[in-house]
């Protein structure tokens, strides 16, 4: 049985399974098209669409101006015309150069339209921080669209989730914010050999604890698992939760981990005020209050993010802020 699963998986890294995602789903239909900065010829600053251009031609993948409003302003009106555009906006931090169309008209279409309108556009975009890019280029906030009614938003952690969730959100007719980590763009890991489309809403056991439940999201995810193996050396058992979309967001999977745990730690690279994990915390105190005995976030400071890389390295949060504040509520 064991040979039969490796046989089924292969090995991708975090960007080649965006990549094969975007082809798979371009061959599959005509409608699907991509739009944005340098991600023809030059196969984006990343190359993440690199070799697509080649395959598919200049209609379906287009180089824009260096215009962020005008790329979602062009795949809104794609959208209401039956196609399913892909908006490319090369940093997370440009979001803001296109936040009239992201916040006050993608969301609102089939609202505002009686449900007579679509927008089926996905934004895919990536936040740089641990790349050493400046406070410009390497900010996460995920949370001002959380509450953005309307739009759905995505932040997957490994290669597999990546290709499954981004198929998904090609597929659906909901505006969908897919954030990337560009610190994950070069890891691997395994990937099904089949077709596999992840549900939104569906949070991901990464592993089973008893001890304590993290939350991470993103790049932590990773820095949350090997925590968990460095804590299990001390006999303390971390359950990892990826909850994968934040719209929507998966409450039933963290709080039947805290039920069990009674200890949360949420972890995430944005700034912790009224970041994510702000909001995770608030649901499970809400709901699982008498199951709580302790509650740690761990996020960045209130500061932009600096380009000095000693001094990023401490901005950042790792396994070991997470290894440190679980040490210290589980006596």
């Amino acid at each position: 049985m064991h040979r039969e699963v490796i046989a089924q998986m292969k090995t991708l890294t975090y960007a080649q399974s965006i990549q094969e995602a975007l082809a798979e789903e371009m061959r599959l239909n005509e409608k699907v098209l991509i739009l944005g900065e340098d991600i023809g010829k030059l196969g984006g600053v990343f190359r993440v669409t690199k070799g697509l251009l080649e395959e598919f031609g200049p209609d379906r993948v287009r180089d824009t101006p260096l215009s962020e409003n005008a790329i979602l302003g062009a795949a809104l009106g794609a959208a209401i015309m039956g196609y399913r555009p892909i908006a490319e906006i090369m940093y997370m931090d440009f979001l803001h150069e296109c936040g009239d169309q992201l916040v006050n008209h993608l969301p609102k279409m089939h609202f505002m339209t009686g449900g007579k309108l679509t927008a089926p556009v996905v934004i895919r975009t990536q936040y740089s921080l641990g790349r050493n890019t400046g406070a410009q280029h390497s900010q996460f906030f995920p949370s001002l669209y959380m509450n953005t009614p309307g739009i759905m938003v995505a932040a997957p952690s490994t290669p597999a989730d990546a290709k499954g969730l981004l198929k998904t959100a090609i597929r659906g007719s909901n505006p969908v914010l897919f954030i990337e980590s560009a610190a994950l763009y070069s890891t691997k890991g395994p990937v099904p050999e089949e077709e596999t489309l992840i549900p939104f809403g569906k949070a991901d056991i990464k592993r089973a604890g008893t001890d304590v439940t993290i939350v991470a999201l993103s790049r932590m995810v990773g820095e949350a698992l090997a925590a968990a193996d460095k804590l299990s050396s001390d006999g303390i058992s971390t359950e990892v939760v990826d909850p994968r979309t934040l719209v929507p967001l998966d409450t039933e999977s963290v709080l039947e981990s805290v039920k069990k745990t009674s200890r949360l730690v949420t972890a995430e690279d944005s700034c912790v005020t009224c970041g994510p994990g702000a909001e995770i915390v608030a649901r499970v105190t809400e709901r699982a209050m008498d199951y709580l005995e302790n509650v740690v976030r761990i996020a960045c400071p209130d500061i932009p993010a600096p380009f000095s890389p000693p001094l990023q390295k401490a901005f950042m949060p790792g396994k070991e802020m997470i290894v440190k504040s679980i040490k210290e509520i589980v006596k």
